[in-house]
């Protein structure tokens, strides 16, 4: 139980459901996911990759070139991933004005018994 929770926490980090989100398209060099993902740290997208990676959802690939280049690409593993996450994503557009309205009345009734 503590691995699968493991693999939730980094599969459910904001950062890794934005860099698969980002990779569905295809492959893409650094530069070009760091200009993807608005507000993600060289260091963060670099971890964050390093552990995608790591976990077999992305493939890094570098090219014998000068200058060099590497490139970034979801294995079938990612590719499944994504269409979960696809789905979520789903689900929430579907939902927002719901959990928005939900969360305002909370905070009115929470300011209203303070």
């Amino acid at each position: 139980m503590q691995f699968i929770r493991q693999v939730l926490d980094r599969v459910g980090d904001k950062w890794s459901l934005l860099v698969l989100a980002v990779l569905e398209s295809g492959p893409l060099r650094y530069t070009d996911l760091q200009r993807e993902i608005h507000g993600i740290s060289q260091r963060m997208l670099t971890l964050t990759l390093r552990q995608l990676q790591q976990d077999g959802l992305l493939t890094r690939t570098a090219y014998a070139e000068v200058p060099p280049r590497v490139e970034y690409s979801l294995t079938p593993l990612g590719r499944g991933l994504h269409e979960i996450v696809t789905s979520l994503i789903g689900w929430a557009a579907e939902h927002h004005n719901e959990i928005r309205e939900n969360r305002a009345r909370a905070t009115a009734a929470t300011t209203t018994n303070s």
